[in-house]
């Protein structure tokens, strides 16, 4: 089983935490600005994620996976962020680090 982590510089991060398996990283560019970086990672158990407010005051929350969307493949899970890229879409890219 396999979910996707979302962090928005200067806004909030989603940190792996115990029980996930980091795969795949990406970065979502828009107009050449990084706007979003995602995450692919292998959900080993549940658990719960720690995404922290990088906005004063900071606040972290402990998220438990159940709240989160879960993909049964990695192909399910890629293709989901390549939704997000489409040819033709502004001068939006998804690059794979």
């Amino acid at each position: 089983m396999y979910v996707i982590l979302t962090s928005k510089p200067g806004q909030y991060r989603t940190e792996l935490t115990e029980g996930l398996r980091p795969v795949e990283f990406y970065d979502y560019m828009f107009y050449g600005h990084c706007k979003a970086r995602f995450v692919i990672a292998e959900l080993m158990a549940e658990s719960k994620f720690t995404v922290i407010d990088e906005t004063p005051p900071e606040v972290i929350n402990h998220i438990p996976s159940k709240f989160f969307q879960k993909y049964q493949t990695m192909e399910l899970a890629r293709g989901q962020l390549q939704d997000l890229a489409r040819p033709g879409d502004a001068d939006v890219i998804l690059i794979q680090r």
